[in-house]
């Protein structure tokens, strides 16, 4: 088990114990990785009609007040526990937007539907750690050329980096998800993620 695996591990077990600072450790650890959960699986439609924070915020308050429901048995399995649960907050807001507004399932579908999927990856989804407002800005401007590039990216594309770069599965769990074979899962991700590598410098 690596280091980082270990220490959330800790936290994950204090947290069920009650400790409100390993809560809001957990919640620093893994807030960035549920931003880029939300924000690529809403789609360029979606996004402009449903502040993707909020979801985020949802999405933390579900996880972390259900911790009793989670049963630790690797990191990969955590954070497909909290990917789970943005899809299901994501979902909600959908039909409280709809409910609110006006239909628009029809404009957009999630991720998890298959036709129209928003994911992406740009170097590690690490911890967030303490910024400046210039380095808020920066990623500000990051992700929106990101999430650019990952509009332009087909389909197919958009789905095998959410699954890999942002579910975390292997490459075997997303043939089993997709029904390809696990070398042509790799081929895939490859030429997805110099895909969006390509798009990426474009925008």
């Amino acid at each position: 088990m690596s280091v980082a695996a270990q220490k959330t591990q800790e936290l994950v077990s204090l947290a069920k114990a009650g400790d409100s600072s390993a809560l809001d450790r957990l919640h620093q650890a893994y807030a960035e990785r549920v931003r880029w959960m939300v924000r690529f699986r809403m789609g360029k439609e979606l996004r402009s009609k449903l502040e993707s924070m909020d979801v985020v915020q949802d999405t933390f308050l579900q996880a972390l007040g259900h911790l009793h429901d989670f049963t630790w048995e690797n990191e990969g399995d955590f954070v497909r526990w909290l990917s789970r649960i943005a899809e299901n907050e994501l979902r909600g807001h959908l039909r409280k937007l709809h409910a609110e507004k006006r239909d628009i399932r029809r404009e957009v579908r999630l991720a998890g539907d298959g036709s129209t999927t928003g994911g992406g990856f740009i170097g590690p989804l690490g911890p967030v750690g303490t910024t400046t407002p210039s380095v808020m800005a920066s990623r500000k401007e990051e992700l929106g050329k990101l999430e650019k590039a990952i509009d332009e990216l087909k389909p197919e594309y958009k789905q095998a980096i959410v699954l890999s770069k942002i579910d975390g599965l292997s490459h075997e769990e997303v043939a089993d998800k997709l029904g390809r074979s696990s070398e042509a899962v790799r081929k895939l991700v490859s030429r997805a993620l110099a895909e969006l590598v390509v798009a990426f410098r474009r925008v």
